[in-house]
């Protein structure tokens, strides 16, 4: 579906245009054409495949979609990918992007994901002086909306796995703490999937050779590296907490499975010491002492009650029951 079809000129808006117009446009050097597609058709993808001259390999892969983070060069235009990463309840959705970016024009292809670039459009019209940039300008305005949007997704991990490390110690379900723990690793190695790569893609677009629609804007490309190793680190962080508070949980619940264990041998002991009386006087021997003795039954009782009492004094001081 065409989102908006739109050209500039010395960084201001000229008019909303017709994919058939498109051609007339680009051809003339002053101006650029900015279009954005949702989930297009392929015969939407083969009209802009024809008008801007796209390469054959970028647009199957945007066909297709599934792709690894990435910008690539193709002769003098670049075609980067980017995950859009976004929460929904306590599952993470995740949409993708594919940018053509030309010397005159971007071609966005938006995928799998509600969220748009409205608000994109509206801050580069209303910095005409940086939209005069062209081009480049805009694929640094999408990149960095893309990159912003990962820190609520990463703020709202960080606070589910500070709400699963208080259960560690206040609730005694540790497997069902250990499903969340594991649930919330995935959803980071999701997060770190989308960044890793852009991070290596991005650290070209400003250092070294410079792609030219990215020349004059690698400053501002650098600040969307920066944000990009502020994630990655932060990320990395996280992921450690998870795999300490995961050996946490289970040193909880060795620890639970010890007391039970220690009190399973505490009773053990309680039952065993009448059952070891009870047994000796059980046999059927002819010439036992206290056989024939009136008092032999309630002290024979009382001696278990006697040693089963004092271990239960023992085992509680102990701390075993």
């Amino acid at each position: 579906m065409l989102i908006n079809c739109v050209a500039y000129q010395d960084g201001r808006k000229l008019a909303d245009i017709q994919p058939s117009e498109i051609r007339a446009y680009v051809s003339r050097p002053e101006c650029f054409v900015w279009v954005a597609l949702l989930e297009p058709t392929p015969e939407e993808l083969d009209t802009m495949q024809a008008e801007f001259d796209l390469h054959p390999l970028a647009v199957e892969d945007a066909r297709h979609g599934h792709q690894r983070p990435k910008i690539e060069e193709y002769g003098e235009s670049l075609f980067a990918v980017l995950h859009l990463v976004e929460v929904e309840g306590t599952d993470l959705s995740v949409g993708e992007v594919a940018v053509f970016v030309g010397t005159n024009y971007v071609l966005s292809v938006r995928s799998h994901s509600e969220r748009g670039f409205v608000d994109v459009r509206a801050r580069c019209e209303r910095e005409p002086e940086l939209l005069r940039h062209g081009s480049g300008f805009v694929l640094y305005a999408i990149m960095d909306a893309v990159v912003d949007r990962y820190f609520p997704v990463l703020d709202a991990l960080e606070v589910e796995l500070d709400a699963i490390e208080r259960r560690i110690f206040a609730s005694r379900d540790n497997r069902a703490i250990n499903e969340a723990l594991y649930s919330l690793k995935q959803k980071l190695m999701t997060l770190k999937h989308a960044i890793g790569p852009l991070l290596e893609a991005t650290g070209k677009l400003y250092g070294g050779r410079v792609p030219q629609q990215c020349i004059r804007l690698q400053d501002y490309f650098r600040d969307v590296y920066d944000h990009l190793i502020r994630l990655n680190q932060s990320i990395d962080a996280a992921r450690e907490m998870v795999t300490t508070a995961i050996s946490v949980n289970l040193s909880q619940l060795t620890i639970q499975e010890n007391e039970v264990t220690k009190r399973l041998a505490a009773y053990a002991a309680l039952v065993a010491v009448p059952t070891m009386v009870a047994g000796i006087y059980g046999m059927n021997f002819q010439h036992m002492p206290e056989l024939g003795w009136s008092y032999g039954y309630p002290v024979a009782v009382g001696i278990m009650f006697a040693i089963d009492g004092y271990l239960f004094y023992r085992f509680r001081k102990a701390k075993w029951l």
